[in-house]
C-alpha cells in the first residue's frame, strides 16, 4: 500500500461525495440518489428528508414527481433484502447483483409452504397466480395490494405463512416475490407521501424496460459477476475508502463474491487511521481537498448513516448507543463537518429539536439551530416520526 487515507480525508470524501457542504448540494434528484449509489426507502420519510438534505432549494415535490412521474427513480428490494430507490441504471445493477439472489429464496419459501399447505403442483400454482396479478395490473392500472385481493377473491382468502412465522394472503405474497423478481413495482403511496403501502404496477408498464437489462457480460464472467462489479464500483465511488466488511455488509454479499467484485473493478488497497485496509477505484487515488464547514440533519437510515459496518472514524463509539438501535438501524442524525454530533426529532407541534452528544463550536451550533429551523419550514404541517429513531428519541419528545 503506497496510499494512506486519514479519517479527515474520509470525513472530508463523506462531505464531498454525499452533497453535505453547501456548495455541493443540487435540486437533481436522481443526481443525489446516484451519488449516494441509493436511498433507503424502509421508512417512505428518508427517501424525501435524505433528498432534501442535499437539494440546493430544498423540497418535497422534486422527489415525489421523479417518483411517481417522471419515474427515473424506482423503489425496489435489493441488498440485504431492503428497500431502496435507485436510478434506472443502479435499479438494474442492484437486482442482477443482489436481488435475484434474494427472489430465489423468497420464491422457494413461498412454493416450500404451498407444499406444506397441501398444494399438489406449487410451480403451476404460483405461474398462475402470477399472471393473473399480472393481468389484472394491466388491465387497470397501479393497484394497491387491498384492491387486488378484492378483484381475486380466491387468492386473498388463501393464506400462506411467512417465512418468519405468521401468515399473509396468498395474493399479498405474490405480489411481494413478483416484486423481488423485478415484474412488478412500488407506484404512488395508498395516501401521503409519509405512507408506506403502495400501489402496485407491471414493471414494464410503469416504465418501459421495468427493472432494466443487466450489464453486458462474457460467457466467461457471467450475468452476476458483471452487475456486483458494477454495483461495487458504485459504492467506492460514494463510500470510498472502504474496506472488504464494508462493502460486503452493505451489500449482502458473501465473502467471495465480495472479493471478486474488488479485483473486477480493480480496487487499490489503502491504509486506513485504525490500522486496517481500505479500497478506492483506480482513478480515485487524489487526495480530497477540505470541503469547508457542513451542518445536515439526515433522517434515520439514511445512506450516509448506514453506508459503512464499521464506524469509529465519523462516530464516536461511546455515542453509538444513542443513534443505533440494537439491530443496528440508525436514528435521525445530525452531522456536523462529515461526523455525526447528535440526533433529532420532531415534536407534535411541528417543532424539530435536537441533541448534541458533545460539544461542538458556536458557529457550529448557530448552523445545526438553522438547519432545524430550515427543517421545519420544510416540513409545515407534515408530521413525521421515525420508524426507527435514535434510542435517545424519547428524552427528546418528553424535554422541555
Amino acid at each position: 500500500m503506497t496510499r494512506h487515507v486519514s479519517d479527515a480525508e474520509r470525513r472530508a470524501r463523506l462531505v464531498t461525495r454525499h452533497r453535505l457542504a453547501p456548495h455541493t448540494r443540487t435540486d437533481d434528484v436522481v443526481a443525489i440518489s446516484d451519488d449516494l449509489v441509493a436511498l433507503h426507502s424502509t421508512d417512505p420519510v428518508s427517501v424525501y428528508l435524505s433528498a432534501a438534505a442535499r437539494m440546493a432549494t430544498p423540497s418535497l415535490a422534486p422527489v415525489a414527481a421523479a417518483l411517481h412521474e417522471d419515474r427515473t427513480l424506482l423503489r425496489h428490494h435489493a441488498m440485504r433484502r431492503t428497500l431502496w430507490v435507485f436510478s434506472r441504471a443502479h435499479a438494474a445493477l442492484a437486482h442482477h447483483a443482489a436481488t435475484v439472489d434474494v427472489a430465489a429464496v423468497q420464491r422457494r419459501d413461498l412454493l416450500r409452504q404451498l407444499a406444506a399447505d397441501g398444494v399438489d403442483d406449487p410451480q403451476a400454482w404460483y405461474a398462475e397466480a402470477a399472471d393473473r396479478v399480472l393481468t389484472l395490473l394491466r388491465e387497470h392500472g397501479p393497484t394497491p395490494a387491498r384492491a387486488v385481493g378484492a378483484a381475486l377473491p380466491d387468492l386473498a382468502a388463501r393464506r400462506v405463512t411467512l417465512p418468519g412465522g405468521g401468515t399473509q394472503p396468498a395474493h399479498g405474497r405474490v405480489l411481494l416475490v413478483l416484486g423481488f423478481e423485478g415484474r412488478v413495482l412500488r407506484g404512488e403511496p395508498v395516501g401521503t407521501w409519509v405512507n408506506g403501502q403502495y400501489r402496485w404496477a407491471a414493471a414494464d408498464d410503469w416504465v418501459p424496460g421495468g427493472i432494466g437489462a443487466p450489464p453486458p457480460a462474457t460467457a466467461d464472467d457471467g450475468v452476476r459477476r458483471a452487475a456486483a462489479a458494477g454495483l461495487a464500483r458504485a459504492h467506492l465511488r460514494a463510500f470510498g475508502p472502504a474496506t472488504r466488511d464494508d462493502l460486503r455488509w452493505w451489500a449482502g454479499w458473501t465473502v467471495a463474491t465480495t472479493r471478486t467484485a474488488l479485483a473486477d473493478v480493480g480496487a487499490v488497497e489503502v491504509g486506513l487511521d485504525d490500522g486496517g485496509t481500505g479500497h478506492l477505484l483506480p482513478d480515485d487515488l487524489d487526495p480530497v481537498a477540505d470541503p469547508g464547514p457542513s451542518v445536515a440533519l439526515l433522517p434515520s437510515l439514511d445512506p450516509t448513516t448506514m453506508g459503512w459496518k464499521a464506524r469509529g472514524w465519523y462516530l464516536d463509539p461511546a455515542h453509538a448507543p444513542l443513534l443505533f438501535d440494537r439491530n443496528g438501524n440508525g436514528g435521525p442524525a445530525v452531522w456536523v463537518d462529515g461526523a455525526v454530533a447528535g440526533t433529532w426529532v420532531q415534536r407534535p407541534d411541528g417543532a424539530v429539536v435536537t441533541r448534541l452528544f458533545g460539544d461542538v463550536d458556536p458557529a457550529a451550533r448557530r448552523a445545526v439551530d438553522d438547519a432545524a429551523e430550515r427543517l421545519r419550514a420544510l416540513l409545515g404541517g407534515a408530521r413525521v416520526s421515525a420508524r426507527f429513531p435514535a434510542p435517545v428519541q424519547s428524552e427528546l419528545l418528553a424535554g422541555p
